[in-house]
């Protein structure tokens, strides 16, 4: 039975309730993995308040009794399906591509606010909009995988030995990063943004 919290977002039932069925033993049909692949799409289109239960359900094929034993509710199914996403983007290797340097920079910034799951931007960076409704952890996992997208972006700056110092040039291009992946729900064209990228990174690379 969905229900409403205090910030009027729907909640899988309530977690007394959860993993009622993992302690009667029923053995699931379905992966975790799986489920976190069907579900990051529709968190991704829908945002986390406007998911229902019903949709998680026809996505992932799992019913309401399989949810409940994997997941405390439907805050823990979003905070699951974001640590996934930050995996598959570190799966990426694009800002560890060797030689590091401005190439990997680019390509980040030319394929990384693109869709890994039929959806337009980042979902990382969507979630930033969504603090005031999300899970308190969410705040968290966005930004210790913001600092780690940093931390890489600076390592790959440092090898081309810039006169400004790397982990300022890393937080510029990391906002330019948050803010060309917001404009992806502008249905900017991929030549524009292309452009974007290219002015972008002739400015940052300037001695």
């Amino acid at each position: 039975m969905m229900r409403e919290n205090p910030s009027g977002c729907k909640n899988i039932a309530p977690n007394s309730s959860i993993r009622h069925n993992e302690r009667m033993g029923r053995p699931k049909n379905f992966s975790r993995k799986g489920v976190l692949e069907k579900a990051l799409p529709v968190f991704w289109k829908h945002g986390f308040a406007n998911t229902s239960l019903q949709e998680l359900e026809k996505a992932t094929g799992v019913n309401k009794s399989g949810l409940y034993a994997e997941f405390a509710d439907k805050g823990d199914l979003y905070l699951e399906s974001l640590r996934h996403y930050l995996r598959k983007r570190q799966e990426e290797e694009l800002l560890t591509a060797k030689p590091l340097g401005w190439n990997n920079v680019e390509r980040f910034l030319k394929l990384g606010p693109c869709s890994l799951e039929g959806q337009k931007g980042c979902f990382s960076v969507n979630s930033m909009n969504q603090f005031a409704v999300l899970p308190r952890a969410a705040q968290e996992i966005v930004s210790k995988g913001r600092a780690f997208l940093k931390d890489l972006i600076a390592r790959n700056v440092e090898a081309e030995k810039p006169t400004m110092k790397p982990t300022v040039l890393a937080e510029m291009i990391l906002t330019f990063f948050t803010g060309i992946s917001m404009e992806q729900h502008l249905r900017v064209s991929k030549a524009s943004m292309n452009r974007k990228v290219d002015d972008f990174m002739k400015a940052v690379r300037k001695p």
